[in-house]
């Protein structure tokens, strides 16, 4: 017999928790689990991989942090659906999720922590503490969010590290010449590219002042920023003031990043915090050498001078050398990419990631 599980998530946008879900509800066997999904806020571009699956998803519509017409279909909802365990991802999800659960009288909750949190205030870290005790397990995606929650008062016992899984992708459908035209670059360009929301803990600044390094040197480097946020019109006037607009270029949101990725020279990730990023998961699967900041959790996927480089939070000029070191040195680009993509298969596959949650909730579930 089956197993019903209600996966409940904030929403189906293209970002990093929301692709982990997906994967993970249509991944899961269906002789054994019954998926369900729930976006409390609103859906997104991310449905249609649900779609694809043939996963049931239902949005609820929350549109304030207090919402009680929202708790309150929510409620309705799992007591119509009474599933034998919930999985909720992220603060705003686990809260009324477990709510929810407790409402209704069920037990079997598991809540998600995908990311160190510095943002929090002492009110939400004071409920993530309580949720964890009350919930069955807290499920993390890296060491350093385990630390992070433990040393804010997390039960340590609770706590299950089950790492990001990302596919080997297939090769992209355009050659490096069609994108270099499409971009409406010069065919001898070397290509930098950051990917991710345009917002604080990105410090997307780092990386156009590294941009900017670089261009001293170099003539033929563009760093393309794919992605979007509240900080784009701050992000293109600061490149505009130090005048490297033709070396800088925003491309916005994308649903072709896997087309784009294998015809990055190097992946910047110039985050201040991250969880495990699945941006960076994604470059080295693709092949794409990686420079990242030294954080919690990327130490975790970046072996430096092995899979890629990892720089001081915030050194720009080093953004900038070991940039120049990948672009200048063929073999050395070439051997720490084949690592890498050694390093995903090994260890980040999306099929390790199921069969670890897979193993969680038979052990819930009993």
């Amino acid at each position: 017999m089956t197993k019903r599980i209600l996966q409940i998530i904030p929403t189906l946008d293209r970002a990093g928790a929301e692709k982990q879900l997906c994967l993970l509800a249509g991944g899961l066997p269906r002789d054994e689990f019954e998926v369900h999904v729930c976006a409390l806020t609103r859906g997104g571009p991310l449905e249609a991989d649900l779609g694809a699956a043939d996963v049931p998803l239902t949005v609820i519509g929350k549109r304030w942090k207090l919402d009680p017409g929202a708790f309150w279909r929510l409620k309705k909802h799992v007591a119509r659906l009474r599933p034998e365990l919930i999985h909720a991802w992220m603060f705003a999800a686990n809260t009324y999720g477990l709510a929810a659960a407790v409402a209704c009288g069920l037990s079997n909750v598991v809540i998600a922590q995908r990311c160190v949190d510095p943002w929090k205030s002492r009110m939400q870290l004071a409920f993530d503490r309580a949720m964890a005790r009350r919930c069955r397990a807290v499920v993390v995606n890296s060491r350093g969010v385990r630390d992070f929650y433990v040393r804010h008062g997390t039960p340590a016992d609770r706590v299950r590290v089950i790492p990001n899984g990302v596919t080997m992708p297939e090769p992209s459908d355009a050659s490096r010449q069609q994108i270099l035209a499409e971009l409406e670059l010069p065919q001898n360009s070397r290509l930098i590219g950051l990917v991710g929301r345009l917002w604080p803990q990105k410090r997307v600044q780092d990386a156009i002042w590294a941009a900017d390094l670089l261009k001293v040197i170099r003539d033929d480097v563009h760093l393309l920023i794919v992605g979007d946020g509240p900080q784009r019109e701050r992000l293109r006037r600061f490149r505009d003031q130090v005048r490297i607009r033709e070396k800088v270029h925003f491309l916005g949101q994308r649903s072709d990043v896997p087309r784009l990725m294998p015809h990055f020279d190097v992946l910047w990730s110039t985050s201040g915090y991250e969880g495990l990023s699945n941006v960076i998961l994604e470059a080295m699967a693709s092949g794409v050498p990686v420079v990242a900041s030294d954080i919690p959790g990327t130490r975790e996927l970046v072996v430096s001078g092995e899979t890629g480089y990892l720089v001081p939070l915030g050194d720009r000029a080093a953004f900038a050398k070991q940039s120049e070191r990948l672009l200048n040195d063929l073999a050395l680009s070439s051997r720490l990419s084949a690592a890498a993509r050694g390093r995903v298969r090994s260890e980040f596959s999306v099929e390790k990631m199921i069969a670890r949650h897979v193993e969680l909730y038979r052990e819930l579930l009993g």
